[in-house]
């Protein structure tokens, strides 16, 4: 019998490896990024406290609407320039990228174009 590759376990293992390099602190949080088929999500993570200082996602209410008019790639955006926002708001200008197993293109990529260009430094 034939099995077929789970690609999910795969990205996983691949996100432990670099999970073991990086970690986040109250000083310089963890952008960890997240995507599903039809969302986007970003979160700030203190990995030293093990909280969450501010999430964006494609599904919050201040940018749903743009977000459900908009291409994929265009929601990504939308969501880094609003996890930028956040930061600000809770004075964070600094994160370490964790790209969630995920290949830095597309989404990814277009997320974390958003977060610099909204003034985020990674």
């Amino acid at each position: 019998m034939i099995s077929k590759v789970n690609k999910n376990e795969i990205r996983k293992k691949r996100h432990l490896r670099v999970r073991n390099k990086i970690s986040g602190t109250p000083e310089r949080p963890r952008l960890n990024v997240f995507r599903s088929n039809k969302q986007i999500y970003a979160q700030l993570i203190d990995d030293v406290n093990g909280v969450t200082l501010a999430a964006a996602s494609s599904l919050d209410a201040t940018i749903k609407d743009e977000c459900a008019k908009a291409k994929k790639l265009e929601a990504a955006t939308l969501v880094g320039k609003e996890i930028a926002k956040n930061a600000k708001a809770k004075d964070i200008s600094e994160c370490v990228f964790d790209r969630g197993g995920y290949v830095y293109e597309g989404r990814v990529k277009a997320l974390a174009d958003g977060a610099r260009e909204a003034g985020l430094e990674f």
